[in-house]
C-alpha cells in the first residue's frame, strides 16, 4: 500500500463512517447535547449517564474535522458540543468540569477528575483553533488556571488525580475501576500534556509554556522507566511506583504526543533531548505487536500474564505512532507497521454495517460486543484522530 492510498482510505473512513455515526445516532434531540451510550450490540440507551470525557472528545473531534474539511455540519456538531461543555459540564460555582451529567443534562457526579478538565481544554482549544472563537479560548484558559491552582504539586512536581467538587481531598481518586488508587498517574499526565500542547498553539502564554516544558521533563525523568523503555502507570506523591504493568497503547501514544509537545515548543534543546527517547519508547511499545499487525492491550510481567485483546484505541494510536516515526525519523519499517495495523483495523474492527468501530477483537478473532460502541470511554477521538493525523501528515 502506498502513502497516498492510505490517506485516501482514512479520509473516507472519517467522513463516511466515523463522523456520520456520531451525527446520526448520538445527537440527543430530546434533552440536548449527546446521548450517553450505545451498547456493543448497537442498542441506544437514551437515559444513560453522560460523561465529560465523551463530550469533550466529541468537541475535539468535530472541531478538528471542521478545521481540516470546512464542512458546516461538522461546525454545527462542534458548536453543539461546545455549548454542552460550557453550559452544562462547567461548574459555575466552583469552577472545573463535572465528571458526569444525568440524561437530562443535570450534574450527577460532581467530582473534579483532572483528566476530564484536560480533555475539556483539548476540545475547547481545538474549537478556538478552528474558528477563532474567544469564548471557547476563555474557558480553556480558565480550566488551565484551575488545574494549576488545585492540582499541580509545586514541591514534588506533577498533578494529582482528582478532587471533590469544592477542591478538597478525595479518598478514592481512581479514573476507572481498573486503575490503582494512587495520587499521580501516567494517564492523567499524558492527557494534560496533550491539551496544554494544543492550547499553546492558540495561546502563547509564558506560564503555559513553562508548564508544558515541565510536563515533558516529568515524562522523561519520572514516568519513563529508562531500563525498559516503558512508561510506569501509577505513582505515589514521591513518584514511587509499586506496580509492574505495561500498557502498550499508552507507550506508543505517548511517544508521539511527547514528540508533538516538543515540536510545538520549537526548542532545539528540548527536541535534542526528547527525540531519542521518543524512538526508545516506541521501540518498547513494539513488544506488544502481533504477527497480524495488531498491538495487544497490556502485560503484567510479574504475573507472566498478558491481556491480548486488540482494543480499538490501541490500534489507532499504533498507526499514528509509527507514522510519526516515518515522518520525522525516516523509519520505513515503522511505516510498514502502520500499514499492517491499518489492514488489521479494516478487516477486524470497523463495523461496516452499523457504523463506527467495535471496542475490541479477542485473541481468537471474536468481535467484542460486551463493551460499548459509544459511551463513557468509547468516543470518536482515537479513531477520528488517527484518520486526521494521517490526512495532515501524509
Amino acid at each position: 500500500m502506498d502513502i497516498k492510498k492510505i490517506r485516501q482510505e482514512m479520509e473516507k473512513e472519517l467522513v463516511s463512517n466515523i463522523l456520520p455515526f456520531w451525527m446520526s445516532k448520538m445527537t440527543d434531540t430530546t434533552n440536548g447535547g449527546f446521548y450517553g451510550r450505545i451498547t456493543g450490540t448497537d442498542e441506544l440507551k437514551p437515559e444513560a449517564e453522560k460523561g465529560a470525557v465523551l463530550n469533550a472528545r466529541i468537541l475535539w473531534t468535530f472541531s478538528a474535522a471542521y478545521r481540516l474539511l470546512d464542512k458546516p455540519e461538522y461546525l454545527e456538531m462542534a458548536t453543539r458540543a461546545k455549548r454542552t461543555v460550557i453550559d452544562h459540564f462547567y461548574d459555575k460555582e466552583y469552577g472545573g468540569i463535572y465528571w458526569s451529567l444525568d440524561y437530562k443534562n443535570r450534574p450527577l457526579d460532581t467530582k473534579k477528575q483532572i483528566y476530564a478538565l484536560g480533555f475539556a481544554i483539548y476540545g475547547l482549544s481545538e474549537y478556538a483553533r478552528a474558528t477563532g472563537d474567544e469564548e471557547s479560548l476563555d474557558y480553556a484558559i480558565r480550566l488551565f488556571e484551575t488545574i494549576e491552582k488545585y492540582s499541580f504539586d509545586p514541591l514534588k512536581n506533577g498533578y494529582c488525580e482528582a478532587l471533590t467538587r469544592e477542591w478538597g481531598e478525595m479518598a478514592d481518586m481512581r479514573l476507572s475501576n481498573k486503575d490503582e488508587n494512587e495520587r499521580k498517574t501516567m494517564n492523567t499526565h499524558l492527557h494534560i500534556l496533550e491539551p496544554y500542547t494544543n492550547l499553546f498553539r492558540v495561546w502563547k502564554d509564558a506560564r503555559l509554556e513553562k508548564q508544558l516544558r515541565n510536563l515533558i521533563v516529568v515524562f522523561t525523568d519520572k514516568i519513563l522507566n529508562l531500563k525498559t523503555g516503558h512508561l510506569e502507570l501509577f505513582f505515589n506523591d514521591d513518584w514511587t511506583s509499586r506496580y509492574r504493568i505495561v500498557s502498550y497503547g499508552h507507550d506508543i501514544e505517548a511517544s508521539w504526543l511527547i514528540h508533538e509537545a516538543a515540536l510545538v515548543l520549537a526548542d532545539k534543546e528540548v527536541l535534542a533531548k526528547t527525540e531519542p527517547l521518543v524512538e526508545y519508547i516506541a521501540a518498547a511499545a513494539d513488544e506488544g505487536l502481533m504477527p497480524d499487525g495488531s498491538m495487544i492491550y497490556e502485560s503484567f510481567p510479574n504475573q507472566k500474564k498478558d491481556d491480548t485483546d486488540r482494543h480499538w484505541w490501541v490500534q489507532a494510536e499504533n498507526v499514528v505512532g509509527h507514522v510519526n516515526l516515518y515522518q520525522h525519523f525516516d523509519d520505513e519499517v515503522a511505516m510498514q507497521k502502520a500499514f499492517r495495523c491499518w489492514e488489521f483495523i479494516k478487516k477486524n474492527l470497523i463495523d461496516y454495517e452499523n457504523g463506527e468501530w467495535h471496542w475490541s477483537v479477542r485473541a481468537d478473532g471474536r468481535v467484542n460486543t460486551d463493551d460499548d460502541k459509544a459511551g463513557f470511554w468509547k468516543c470518536p477521538y482515537h479513531s477520528g484522530r488517527m484518520c486526521m493525523e494521517i490526512m495532515e501528515r501524509c
